[in-house]
């Protein structure tokens, strides 16, 4: 993958623009700058190699060079998406989940932000904001796939079980920018139906460990252990407690892990 056949490969959809790098500290970093700057909806920051990329909970996401998928969008809302922001994570998620999909793979959500093939984290998703006053002006949605074996961190350093598009096949993985295509494609027409049920639907049926008991952590500190039902319009989790009340856990510094 380099600039050339990047520029060759998404001419096929209309983007805003596109930065390309070799190795770069984050690809979230440029493109909130770039997004202060005046940059484009739908513009990119893609690099060959993170040296400090993050993910939530300012965790490091590991992206060695030539080894996986790390790149960064600038959406723009429009005045009808701005009251359904908080399906952005979903809507990112959805598009990774199609493009494995068509690969004939099976992916799961592991809510909020991570894709599971096999039970093991492929890809991740940080959403961060640019805020003019009171008011979002853009939205950068960081997103990491794990393409080639070398991706995988080293298992002492896992938060999770991890995988790649490699270990997955058992061989080549499509080339990463056709990978990058086919996430960009599906976002743009997921972006459509932000704020439908629809999307919540779509989003609620790749859910990961719906039906099993899990818990749910925020600060280091176990906050709910509770069944997972679904999801409510808005994105938040849904979880049934003991009693099989309705327990709903919202956006934030939240770690959700299966119980035994």
């Amino acid at each position: 993958m380099n600039e050339t056949s990047l520029k060759k490969t998404l001419s096929k959809i209309n983007i805003g623009g596109l930065r390309w790098f070799d190795s770069i500290g984050s690809t979230n970093d440029e493109a909130l700058a770039w997004a202060t700057g005046g940059a484009k909806d739908l513009s990119i920051v893609i690099a060959d190699e993170q040296t400090q990329g993050r993910g939530r909970l300012n965790r490091r996401w590991f992206t060695p060079k030539g080894s996986a998928l790390a790149f960064s969008l600038v959406l723009r809302p429009t005045a009808s998406q701005r009251p359904h922001l908080s399906q952005t994570v979903g809507l990112a998620a959805l598009s990774i989940a199609e493009s494995c999909l068509k690969l004939g793979l099976g992916p799961q959500i592991k809510w909020p932000n991570d894709i599971l093939l096999n039970g093991k984290k492929t890809a991740g998703i940080l959403v961060e904001s640019v805020w003019t006053g009171e008011d979002v002006d853009s939205l950068v949605i960081g997103m990491g796939i794990n393409v080639f074996k070398d991706s995988v961190p080293p298992a002492d350093v896992l938060q999770f079980p991890a995988t790649s598009l490699e270990e997955m096949f058992g061989s080549q993985p499509p080339a990463r920018e056709e990978i990058l295509l086919t996430v960009l494609d599906a976002f743009i027409r997921w972006r459509e139906r932000l704020g439908t049920d629809e999307l919540v639907h779509a989003w609620e049926e790749s859910l990961a460990f719906r039906g099993r008991q899990v818990e749910v952590k925020a600060g280091g500190e176990i906050s709910v252990t509770g069944t997972v039902d679904g999801l409510e319009s808005d994105g938040s989790l849904r979880l049934k407690d003991a009693h099989d009340n309705s327990v709903i856990v919202r956006f934030g510094d939240v770690s959700l892990r299966p119980t035994a």
